[in-house]
């Protein structure tokens, strides 16, 4: 056989297999189409285009996980709002726990270490004039790679001005990175109150201003015994859920006391912890993954022609 007619057959090889394998790459991204009887791919029996999808969404879902181990950053989607928790599918059991009101020299301290024991990262909501008086153990939080927020400078309640708001939570956000060298975007309201010009504040500063779906009891008048503080917990746990607890603004030895019970609790239920601003990302991510899999319906079109069923 001559060189050119060689080089001719190499050609029409080649082409061949690149349309092969074009075509497989097509049918693969459209599903059942001509193509797949072409090269007799067949899609296996009983399931249709919308159950392939559905589960392929389903197991990308349980695979997220956040984009870093410490994330300090809110999604954008989330900044100037209101979050109580995350929204997240029944199989997604993950859950943040977070303290208010510290930090503090031995509530702060012993949490830290039950945390670490169990390789836990939480969210602790810190008051600036707690991080005067204690900036070494404000360090140890952030070195310990937890994530922290802003509670403002006092915990007050009352209804403030623009320039009361502004100080009390500027002046925590200040000695925060100037003790720690973190930027947070986190806020939460002391005593969970909205409407005192505080929230709207922060929401104004792009702040997520974070309350929570569930808590402890360990901040009532009236703090229920240890086996009540883990009751509350574990009887309501869910998937995006938000805990809140106190590290300081009081006694809270029964805080200390219940944590590890509650953490083996919420193990023992499937759960694994995460900050604040995971949390959000995965319930981000879940959402995107959702677009991206099931495009939004025009007006007057059929779900069904969504999906290939040629």
């Amino acid at each position: 056989m001559s060189n050119r007619k060689l080089s001719l057959l190499l050609k029409v090889v080649t082409i061949t297999s690149l349309a092969y394998i074009g075509s497989m790459g097509i049918s693969l991204l459209v599903g059942t189409t001509k193509l797949d009887h072409l090269f007799g791919i067949q899609k296996p029996k009983g399931e249709s285009a919308k159950t392939i999808l559905g589960r392929t969404m389903s197991a990308n879902a349980e695979s997220i996980t956040p984009a870093t181990d410490q994330m300090n950053e809110v999604p954008k989607p989330f900044q100037g709002t209101i979050v109580y928790q995350a929204k997240l599918k029944a199989n997604e059991k993950v859950i943040a726990l977070t303290f208010d009101d510290g930090p503090g020299p031995k509530n702060t301290v012993q949490i830290l270490e039950i945390l670490k024991k169990n390789n836990i990262k939480a969210t602790f909501f810190m008051l600036g004039q707690m991080v005067k008086y204690f900036p070494q153990i404000a360090k140890q939080v952030a070195a310990d790679g937890h994530v922290i927020g802003n509670h403002t400078w006092h915990h007050w309640y009352f209804k403030m001005d623009g320039a009361t708001a502004a100080s009390e939570i500027d002046r925590t956000a200040d000695i925060i990175y100037k003790t720690t060298g973190e930027k947070t975007t986190l806020f939460r309201p002391p005593g969970g109150f909205l409407n005192n010009g505080l929230a709207q504040y922060a929401k104004n500063e792009k702040y997520a201003v974070m309350m929570w779906s569930e808590e402890s009891g360990d901040a009532e008048r009236r703090s229920p015994q240890v086996p009540m503080l883990i009751k509350n917990v574990l009887k309501y746990a869910k998937p995006g859920a938000i805990v809140l607890m106190h590290d300081g603004g009081g006694n809270r030895s029964r805080s200390v006391k219940a944590l590890p019970e509650m953490i083996a609790g919420l193990k023992a239920q499937g759960y694994r912890f995460v900050t604040i601003p995971q949390l959000l990302e995965i319930q981000a991510q879940e959402q995107h993954l959702a677009e991206i899999v099931l495009p939004t319906v025009t007006k007057g079109e059929h779900p069904n022609n969504l999906l290939n069923h040629q």
